[in-house]
C-alpha cells in the first residue's frame, strides 16, 4: 500500500538567527515549515544585519539568482522576510512596508511642528523681553 504524502509539510522562506543578545544577525534561508527556527537549512538566501552602522544603514545581501528560481516554486513566505525582498524588488512592495514609512514620516512631520512650536514660543518671549528694556 502506498504511503500518503503529509501536505502539512512545505518550504518556507524566513529569518534565521545568529548572533547574540544584543547584537543580532539574520540569514534569510529557505527550510521546511516544520524544521526549528535555527536548524540547517535547505539554501541561504541571503544575510540581514539589523542594527544600523555608522551611516545608519541596515545591511542586507541577497543571492538574487537562488532567490528568483526559488520563488518559482511558490513557498510561503514570513512577513519579515517579505518586506525585505519586497524592498530589495523581488517581491511586490509588502503593505507593512508602506505603514512603517508612513508612521515614520508622521513622527518626522509631529516632531518638526513641536520644534516650530517651541522655536516660535521662545522668539515671543524674547522678543516681549527686548521691547521691555
Amino acid at each position: 500500500m502506498p504511503r500518503l504524502v503529509d501536505k502539512s509539510k512545505f518550504l518556507v522562506i524566513r529569518l534565521a538567527l545568529h548572533g547574540c543578545t544584543n547584537r543580532p544577525f539574520f540569514h534569510i534561508v529557505l527550510t521546511r515549515n516544520r524544521s526549528p527556527r535555527n536548524a540547517r537549512p535547505l539554501a541561504q538566501l541571503g544575510t540581514y544585519d539589523p542594527l544600523p552602522n555608522t551611516n545608519n544603514e541596515r545591511m542586507v545581501s541577497l543571492d538574487m539568482d537562488a532567490i528568483n528560481r526559488i520563488l518559482s516554486s511558490k513557498p510561503k513566505i514570513t512577513k519579515t522576510a517579505a518586506q525585505i525582498l519586497g524592498l530589495s524588488g523581488c517581491l511586490p512592495i509588502h503593505p507593512l512596508s508602506y505603514l512603517a514609512g508612513h508612521r515614520a514620516t508622521q513622527r518626522k512631520l509631529s516632531k518638526s511642528t513641536q520644534e516650530s512650536s517651541i522655536e516660535s514660543d521662545n522668539d515671543e518671549e524674547s522678543g516681549t523681553d527686548s521691547e521691555n528694556v
